[in-house]
């Protein structure tokens, strides 16, 4: 029969269900994922609310970035720092997930885990899996920790980037390299170079710098990144030449040629490079063995978290929305999908198994390193909101900018999240002040506009509409139900919600777990 298919002649599945029972079967889609995630720049507090929902969660994941993202975490009085490893991991009962859309430093993995083991972090080894589809980023530098070579994090009006002295002084540096055989030989190697550096070179985290100090000398400005190299490795795994944890794991001697494919690609590029190869490589393989026993087919291990026994399964996005590379103050931000679509590429599951998406909200605005910031109050409003809020980043210790609460970027945040419900935290740091101002719109050429505008020089130079609430003038950090907070408090917190048009469902007053109130 030609042009048609008779009933008898279907693939395979193809026929013999009715339409029914298949609308049954797709509407059985498992267990649903609850994702935390930034609504902000960063530093809103996502760890704890994470660390909250963990308590009584199965899985907890991270589906992207590296360890870039810093995330505190204080239980019992004791304060535990993360950047790769999820936060959940302080639950004993809970299994610690990295999906494939991170890029894994191993080095970095281990030495976090061991300085939190210090602090009383126990057997996190048998409760953590890893994706065999997550990228690597590449073993422990040197150059970029010399102090020269370090951008500063004291540079007034830029405290996110280098200042020019330290670039101009990097490229006289770099470019007296290129005459040297070896790095080793340079006179200043031996009190400068930490005991790491002295064995391997970690060349993805100095591309990262190195990259910095071109943008500088061409441009005029840096991103400001956190010399991590996760710029660097995304970029590795876009162009195809990324090597992922079961590249490890397989033919190691076919990983070696693949390795150093890659760090002759960067030594091209970079003539300065000097890379210790057989020493990564012998290192890395050591890594290898150490990592084996937590490797998982990350794919399948989610299909079976989300369709066998249910299963409370938390999701813990790093960075935030604003920082997000196609959402976010582009090109200040990160290499990453920090939104809620990283979510199902990371982990590779369906948007059907997508949950609550909680937002997290610090109560005023910050932000880490250069670009546009409608709302800074480079003041005495602003140095308050530093020094209460203790705002210096938990991976680069670089002094945060700060301002009033911004609606606006919290609006644009929740088209493109869909936020369930908010998390707002460090209330308490705004209990000093008589009067509290919030943005609540943009103008631009005078006409307020009701979008967030994509363009850096434009959001530059947006005009601030701000409302006034009155302040409260009392401390909060004591309160742990709805009715200890003060009416003005209250009051602030209601002004957001229904402006917003998303509920609250948490305030932070504290540090601590036992800080967070929760409303519903």
């Amino acid at each position: 029969m030609s042009g048609t298919r008779a009933s008898n002649d279907r693939p395979p599945g193809a026929g013999g269900v009715k339409r029914g029972r298949l609308q049954q079967e797709v509407a059985a889609t498992g267990s649903r994922v609850t994702v935390v995630l930034g609504a902000q720049w960063g530093d809103e507090g996502k760890g704890k609310v994470v660390d909250l929902l963990a308590t009584d969660a199965d899985i907890v994941s991270r589906c992207q970035g590296g360890n870039n993202a810093g995330h505190t975490v204080v239980v019992d009085g004791k304060e535990y720092d993360f950047h790769l490893l999820p936060s959940g991991i302080i639950n004993t009962k809970a299994v610690s997930f990295i999906g494939n859309g991170v890029v894994i430093h191993l080095p970095g993995l281990f030495e976090e885990a061991e300085k939190n083991e210090k602090k009383g972090l126990k057997d996190w080894e048998k409760r953590l899996i890893i994706s065999d589809r997550a990228h690597l980023g590449k073993v422990p530098m040197g150059l970029w920790e010399w102090p020269f070579l370090a951008p500063s994090t004291q540079s007034s009006g830029d405290p996110g980037g280098p200042t020019w002295s330290h670039m101009l002084l990097s490229l006289l540096f770099l470019r007296g390299l290129k005459k040297m055989k070896s790095l080793t030989h340079c006179p200043l190697s031996s009190p400068i170079h930490t005991p790491a550096a002295a064995t391997v070179f970690d060349f993805h985290q100095a591309v990262d710098g190195l990259q910095e100090v071109q943008r500088q000398a061409q441009e005029g400005k840096n991103i400001g990144t956190t010399k991590k190299g996760i710029g660097p490795t995304y970029s590795s795994k876009a162009a195809r030449t990324g090597l992922r944890i079961c590249d490890l794991l397989s033919d190691f001697d076919e990983f070696s040629a693949r390795f150093k494919n890659l760090a002759h690609q960067h030594q091209s590029m970079f003539p300065t490079l000097e890379i210790d190869v057989e020493g990564q490589l012998k290192r890395l393989k050591g890594f290898a063995e150490r990592i084996r026993p937590m490797v998982r087919d990350g794919v399948y291990f989610m299909y079976e978290a989300l369709h066998g026994p249910p299963k409370k399964i938390l999701v813990e996005g790093a960075n935030a929305a604003l920082l997000d590379i196609d959402f976010g103050t582009y090109p200040f931000v990160t290499s990453s999908n920090c939104t809620v679509g990283g979510v199902c590429t990371g982990l590779g599951i369906p948007p059907q198994n997508i949950g609550d998406v909680y937002g997290v909200v610090k109560a005023y605005t910050t932000r880490v390193g250069i670009g546009a910031f409608p709302t800074e109050q480079i003041n005495e409003i602003g140095d308050l909101l530093q020094n209460r809020g203790h705002e210096w980043g938990v991976t680069t210790g670089r002094k945060r900018r700060c301002g009033w609460l911004d609606l606006m970027i919290l609006r644009y945040a929740h088209m493109v999240n869909g936020f369930t419900a908010l998390a707002l935290t460090k209330l308490d740091i705004l209990d000093v002040l008589s009067e509290i101002k919030v943005g609540i719109s943009y103008k631009l050429n005078g006409k307020r506009i009701p979008y967030f505008p994509a363009n850096q020089e434009i959001l530059q130079k947006v005009e601030v509409e701000y409302e006034t609430l009155p302040g409260w003038k009392a401390d909060t950090t004591g309160a742990r139900k709805w009715d200890d907070l003060p009416p003005q408090a209250q009051s602030y917190v209601r002004f957001v919600e229904n402006h917003l048009g998303v509920a609250i469902k948490w305030v932070g007053v504290g540090k601590s777990r036992e800080s967070m109130i929760q409303l519903f």
